[in-house]
C-alpha cells in the first residue's frame, strides 16, 4: 500500500495526458481504422514510457545510468536513421511504376503538390529556428520515414511532434483532401474525363528507371542519395524477377516489422516534459497547413495547365501528387466516380500519386542540402 501511495505522488497529471494521447491514438487505430500498424504501437508505446520510473526507457537511479530498451532501439534504428531507410525498401517493393512509365507527363504534377513545403517552411520560420522549420516542413511531404530522416539529421527537438503529426495527417488523408479538392474545383471540372491507354512498359525499362532515378536524384541533391537509393532498391527487387520471394518478403513482413519497430521507439520521445508544449501544438497546426497547400498546390497548378492544354485534365488528379501512397490517388477516383460513375481516374491519380512518393523524397534531400550545417 505504500508503495501504491508513493506511486501516486509520483505521477504528475502531464503523464495522464500522456496516456489519454496513447489511448487516443490506439482507438484511432482500432475503430477508424487509421494507420493502425504504426499508431497501436506508438499509442501504447507512449502510455509506457509515461509511467512513473518507467524501465522502458533510460532514467538515473542513484546516481546510476539505467539503460531502457525503447532508448536503446531508439539509438540503434532512430538516431541514425536505419529503421526509416529500411522501410523505404520496403515501400519501393510494394510501388508500381508502370503508370507513370506510360506517361511521364504525370511526373509534373508530383512536383506541383510539394508546395505546402517549402511554404510552410517560411511560415514556420517565423516561430522556429530555421532548421527545426524546416524539419516541420517536411511534414508536408506526407511520407513518415522521409519526415524522420529530415528531422533526425537537422537534429530537431521536436521529432516526436513531428512523427506524430506526419502519421496522423497522413491517416486523416481522406478528411482532409475532399473539402480542399470541392473547394477549389467546379463541378464541370471534377466532371472532366481523362482517357487512358495501356502502354506496355518493357521489363528492360523498368528495371533501368529505379537506377537512373537514383542517379539524377544523386547528383541534384546528393544528400538524398539514401532516401532515394533505398527506395528504388526496393523497387529493383520488386522488377528485376530474380529476387520474387525477397520482394514479397520486403513488400509484407519487413514492411510490417519495421513499421512496428518503428512507432514503439518513435513514442521514447513522447515523454511529458518533451511532447506536451506550447510548441507541439504550433507543430500540429503547422503540419496541417502543410497538408492543404501541398493539395491545393497540385490541384492550382492543373487548373493552370488547362488554360494551355487542348485536352484538359481532371484538375482533382494534382491533389494526388502527395506522397500518401495510395490512399491519395484512390481517394480522387472515388471522388470522381462520385460525380461521374463511368470516370475512371485510378490510372491517372495512381500515377500522379506514385510520382509524389518520388517528388517528396528528392524534395527531402534538397532541404537536407540546404540546411545541414545550418544553425
Amino acid at each position: 500500500m505504500e508503495i501504491l501511495y508513493k506511486y501516486i505522488l509520483t505521477l504528475q497529471w502531464q503523464q495522464v495526458i500522456m496516456w489519454a494521447i496513447g489511448g487516443l491514438l490506439i482507438y484511432l487505430a482500432i475503430k477508424k481504422d487509421m494507420e493502425p500498424t504504426l499508431l497501436i504501437p506508438l499509442g501504447f508505446g507512449a502510455i509506457m514510457v509515461n509511467l512513473p520510473f518507467s524501465g522502458a526507457v533510460d532514467q538515473c537511479i542513484g546516481g546510476v545510468l539505467e539503460h531502457g530498451p525503447l532508448s536503446t532501439l531508439y539509438s540503434a534504428g532512430i538516431s541514425n536513421e536505419l529503421f526509416p531507410l529500411i522501410l523505404f525498401i520496403g515501400i519501393g517493393a510494394m510501388i508500381d511504376f508502370g503508370p507513370i512509365l506510360s506517361n511521364p507527363k504525370l511526373m509534373v504534377f508530383g512536383a506541383a503538390a510539394q508546395f505546402g513545403i517549402f511554404f510552410t517552411l517560411c511560415t514556420a520560420s517565423m516561430f522556429f529556428n530555421i532548421n527545426d522549420a524546416a524539419s516541420i516542413a517536411i511534414i508536408g511531404a506526407a511520407d513518415g520515414p522521409t519526415s524522420i530522416v529530415v528531422a533526425q539529421k537537422l537534429k530537431s527537438e521536436y521529432l516526436g511532434a513531428i512523427m506524430v503529426a506526419a502519421y496522423s495527417y497522413m491517416a486523416l488523408v481522406p478528411i482532409i483532401q475532399p473539402p480542399i479538392i470541392k473547394l477549389l474545383t467546379t463541378k464541370h471540372e471534377r466532371l472532366i474525363r481523362m482517357e487512358y491507354s495501356q502502354k506496355n512498359v518493357s521489363k528492360l525499362t523498368r528495371i533501368l528507371f529505379p537506377i537512373i532515378i537514383t542517379i539524377i536524384a544523386g547528383v541534384i541533391a546528393p544528400s538524398s542519395a539514401s532516401l532515394v537509393g533505398f527506395l528504388m532498391f526496393g523497387n529493383l527487387i520488386r522488377e528485376c524477377g530474380a529476387l520474387d520471394s525477397l520482394s514479397e518478403t520486403a513488400q509484407k513482413v519487413l514492411a510490417n516489422l519495421i513499421t512496428i519497430l518503428l512507432g514503439i521507439t518513435i513514442a521514447s520521445q513522447m515523454q511529458a516534459e518533451h511532447f506536451l508544449r506550447k510548441e507541439t501544438l504550433m507543430i500540429l497546426a503547422l503540419g496541417l497547413v502543410a497538408f492543404i497547400f501541398d493539395t491545393a498546390g497540385g490541384v492550382i497548378f492543373a487548373k493552370i495547365l488547362n488554360l494551355f492544354l487542348k485536352t484538359k485534365v481532371n484538375p482533382m488528379i494534382g491533389a494526388a501528387g502527395i506522397s500518401a501512397f495510395p490512399m491519395s490517388g484512390r481517394i480522387v477516383h472515388k471522388m470522381a466516380r462520385a460525380e461521374d460513375p463511368q470516370n475512371f481516374l485510378l490510372m491517372q491519380s495512381i500515377g500522379v500519386n506514385v510520382s509524389g512518393q518520388i517528388a517528396s523524397v528528392i524534395a527531402g534531400g534538397l532541404v537536407l542540402n540546404f540546411f545541414m550545417g545550418v544553425h
